[in-house]
């Protein structure tokens, strides 16, 4: 049987790369992949603005959609050190309790700004609706990532 520091840990002699070795624990914790995941959506709010001017789209969607979105943010960042400061004092329910609440209010935040600005302008509840699921898609699938690059909950 070969080694496990070596990169002959595997059980049938085969090489294994340094990552199925060490772990992910490398990977996204700094630099731009990191960066990336953990501020993707800010970026996709910042680009979809130059994106919004030159399509012509109305321009109250995209205002409407990153006011609820920063909104969330901020929100979360708030939760996150909520939860945070339960946890180290032991108190798992009032963090489940924090967390839950702030991920439903976020998502009924997001919901009820383009619900009110596509009663005003259909265009523009449109424009916020598909900018909204836009930066929705990426933030999760951002969130998946970090959960999957960094398992002990060290991510963000």
């Amino acid at each position: 049987m070969a080694s496990r520091v070596s990169s002959w840990g595997s059980s049938w002699g085969l090489p294994l790369s340094t990552l199925a070795l060490d772990g992910s624990r490398g990977l996204g914790s700094g630099g731009v992949a990191g960066l990336t995941l953990r501020y993707g959506d800010l970026v996709l709010l910042a680009l979809a603005l130059p994106a919004f001017l030159l399509a012509g789209w109305p321009l109250l969607g995209y205002v409407v959609a990153a006011a609820a979105w920063l909104t969330q943010r901020g929100i979360h960042l708030i939760a996150s050190r909520r939860v945070k400061s339960s946890m180290a004092s032991g108190d798992r329910r009032a963090a489940l309790g924090i967390m839950g609440a702030s991920t439903l209010g976020r998502v009924w935040l997001i919901a009820l700004a383009v619900l009110v600005v596509g009663l005003a302008d259909r265009e523009a509840g449109l424009a916020a609706a598909l900018l909204s699921a836009a930066l929705f898609t990426l933030y999760f699938g951002s969130q998946v990532l970090d959960r999957l690059l960094h398992p002990e909950g060290g991510g963000r």
